[in-house]
């Protein structure tokens, strides 16, 4: 495995291809993407769903989330502002779109931040995600490694120093495991694929996290290959990133600046643009 200089230095065009490809089949197909998530994240997510084309659905509610779920092309579950309500809609929609063969995503944010919040996540671990996004302090909490700090949703390690952690948790759930910051790195417990796109404006902007997750959940749904989805979803907003700093003097343009390179992204940008190793 490449470290961050050597994966920044070398863009892997024929990875970038594939990454292309993916987005491609994102803005004909326009998959329905469900996302469960929490109300920082919902205009963001919303608003990133629908500059790469999909067709975001944010439904909570108990008496329609397993009809949804099961029609969706993905299901995204974010556990950022829980409470008892949403708790039970996320399991059921969780149910639900195994049952129909949705792909899903569990995004565990704050995880270590309340035994609350590891309860839940660990219950919805048990219902087969096809992915878990988070960053260290959260995927570190959540595959058992004693290297779990955080500060609130912020993690205060490394993404590499949770690599073992994800690795665990890959294993032990049958997930991808996606450890994200300032470089991101995917697992499916065998294999390990690094991604060093991204700006570091991205941490500056909040639910930028939840709108990876809920990207990659859209590259769930036109991939048949999870590990792959994942990765292609993190350069996809790692590239996004790094195009809206160069018209972004803040964070608050960035975030706007950020919805519009989603949309505008080009096959060549994608392709000279991926870090990948």
């Amino acid at each position: 495995m490449s470290d961050q200089d050597d994966i920044a230095d070398a863009p892997d065009r024929q990875a970038g291809e594939a990454v292309w490809r993916t987005l491609s089949r994102l803005r004909s197909g326009r998959p329905l993407v469900h996302c469960i998530t929490n109300y920082v994240a919902m205009d963001i997510n919303a608003n990133a769903l629908l500059a790469v084309g999909a067709s975001p659905v944010m439904a909570h509610a108990a008496e329609e989330v397993e009809e949804i779920a099961s029609a969706a092309g993905a299901l995204v579950i974010n556990i950022g502002t829980l409470d008892k309500l949403w708790v039970t809609s996320m399991l059921a929609a969780a149910k639900a779109a195994v049952e129909a063969g949705v792909p899903w995503v569990l995004d565990p944010v704050g995880v270590n931040a309340t035994p609350y919040r590891l309860e839940v996540a660990k219950r919805l671990t048990r219902l087969q995600p096809t992915v878990i996004r988070g960053n260290a302090s959260e995927i570190a909490t959540l595959g058992a490694s004693s290297a779990s700090g955080g500060q609130g949703v912020d993690s205060t390690i490394e993404s590499f120093d949770a690599l073992d952690a994800a690795q665990t948790l890959a294993r032990k759930s049958g997930a991808v495991v996606a450890v994200t910051g300032a470089v991101d790195y995917v697992t499916n417990g065998r294999d390990l694929v690094a991604v060093a796109n991204g700006h570091e404006f991205m941490a500056r902007v909040t639910a930028v996290g939840c709108t990876l997750s809920a990207l990659v959940g859209a590259c769930l749904a036109v991939s048949d290959d999870a590990l792959d989805a994942t990765v292609h979803g993190l350069v996809i907003m790692g590239i996004a990133g790094e195009m809206a700093a160069e018209r972004s003097q803040g964070p608050a343009s960035f975030r706007v600046a950020m919805i519009d390179a989603l949309y505008r992204m080009e096959e060549t940008q994608v392709e000279e643009a991926a870090r990948i190793g």
